[in-house]
């Protein structure tokens, strides 16, 4: 049973132990390194307007994402995180598709150069989403360089 459900201070601590995942896993491709304790910095921080969700299967917890609700209604996916022994049966895009439901409004997501297999993910989760009805593009970002995003709205 799939089960999503906001990050708050209950919950912190299993964001922050399944992010080191995605820390390591975007490691190679962003050149980011560990503190002097082996852990990746959260970043973003959940805080203002950034909200973390956690999707529990069956009780444990499987993936992670983090949205910035920039404008009202108008949200970008900073992180999305799927451990690897779920990447199976659309566990990912049920649960993000279950989020943009939730929270309507318009959606951008970006990739950053190299991330092929999350470039194809989210082409595949937005265009089913959408059923095509979504706008890609490639530009420079000031923080991530070349990024591919996806955008649509509701």
């Amino acid at each position: 049973m799939m089960n999503i459900v906001k990050v708050d201070d209950s919950n912190a601590h299993v964001y922050a132990n399944l992010y080191q995942g995605y820390g390591a896993e975007f490691s190679r491709i962003i050149d980011d390194k560990p503190n002097e304790n082996g852990l990746f910095e959260i970043y973003p921080q959940l805080t203002g307007s950034v909200t973390g969700y956690l999707l529990y299967i069956d009780g444990t917890p499987a993936a992670l994402t983090a949205i910035d609700e920039k404008s009202p209604k108008a949200y970008e996916i900073c992180d999305f995180y799927v451990l690897p022994c779920f990447r199976k049966n659309k566990v990912g895009k049920r649960f993000i598709s279950s989020l943009f439901e939730r929270l309507g409004g318009s959606w951008e997501i970006k990739q950053v150069a190299g991330a092929e297999h999350a470039i194809s993910f989210w082409r595949d989760v937005v265009g089913d989403y959408t059923s095509g009805h979504y706008v890609e593009d490639v530009y420079e970002d000031h923080k991530w360089g070349t990024v591919t995003r996806q955008c649509f709205s509701h």
